[in-house]
């Protein structure tokens, strides 16, 4: 209970600390949305100064970010400078499709990666764990965005893979990022776990192959597995913002780029306030799973 009451309070920091460097630095970048109202000559002067007073940009800095903390931590997101709805209305359904889109492409990557790297491990040298090998080396020496851009030409030429808001598209795109990754960290935990003086010690007492995998190589193999989990979705959050512009998926995404291209200070900080929400989140699930995998750090409270 301690060791997951020190990650809670660690992560709702990490929060924290996000929120205000957040707000810092969109404070720190030249202009504002009224910079190009500004210099349009058909919009009097006057106006422009009641929109800035009504936005309250004409007030300190420090004055605001306290103002914007409060209103954070009542659950007002306050509303959209740009487009003049609750921020509240535009985000929090966009954050829920960038989540979905996450998952959706972590969990097509752990579906193929994980057995297909188990195999590769039990096989080494085999034909299937050199073209799996050779696989994930394609894979890993192409950027995020050829893969999105390769998946959009083959979707479009080919009419196999649905595009233009489909799921079934950018997380296919996603679980094409994040296969190099899973397949590496599994096949190496589980040569590891295949090394282990318990994992010979039960081949050398003569147990089948699949008792000695599924008792002793896949649990000791679990805890790596599980960290992999959270360290996969952090960097899928980061990636699938990249996938939702190529491959046109309603999430955060195209949302934050049109609020950065507009300078929309509200939409911008509740995007990411809640990126950071939604990796804390994931982080502490991940811990609990480690603490019922792990009789130690249920024991020491690590």
């Amino acid at each position: 209970m301690r060791f997951l009451l020190t990650r809670a309070l660690r992560g709702a920091g990490l929060v924290a600390a996000v929120a205000v460097l957040g707000f810092l630095m969109m404070e720190a970048a030249p202009g504002d949305f009224l910079t190009d109202l500004r210099s349009s000559p058909g919009i009097p002067t006057a106006t422009v100064e009641q929109m800035q007073r009504d936005s309250s940009l004409d007030r300190p800095v420090w004055s605001r970010l306290v103002s914007w903390i409060r209103s954070l931590l009542s659950g007002d997101l306050g509303v959209s400078l740009i487009w003049h709805r609750p921020v509240a209305d535009l985000v929090w359904p966009r954050a829920c499709n960038t989540a979905l889109l996450s998952l959706t492409g972590l969990s097509g990557a752990w579906l193929v990666g994980v057995p297909l790297a188990a195999l590769s491990a039990a096989r080494s040298g085999s034909w299937v764990s050199r073209a799996a090998s050779l696989l994930v080396s394609a894979l890993v020496a192409l950027p995020d965005l050829l893969v999105a851009l390769l998946v959009l030409l083959t979707a479009v030429s080919t009419r196999w893979i649905p595009v233009s808001g489909s799921l079934a598209g950018a997380g296919f795109a996603l679980a094409l990022i994040a296969l190099p990754a899973v397949y590496r960290h599994t096949y190496s935990s589980m040569r590891m776990a295949m090394g282990e003086p318990f994992v010979e010690s039960a081949r050398a007492h003569g147990l089948p192959p699949v008792r000695v995998w599924t008792g002793h190589i896949l649990p000791a193999a679990a805890g790596p597995l599980i960290s992999l989990l959270g360290l996969s979705f952090s960097s899928l959050l980061s990636a699938s913002l990249l996938v939702e512009v190529v491959l046109g998926w309603p999430g955060l995404g195209p949302l934050l780029l049109e609020a950065v291209a507009a300078r929309d200070q509200h939409v911008v900080l509740a995007g990411v306030v809640l990126s950071a929400g939604l990796l804390a989140a994931a982080s502490l699930l991940i811990d609990l799973l480690l603490v019922l995998c792990d009789p130690r750090i249920r024991r020491d409270g690590l």
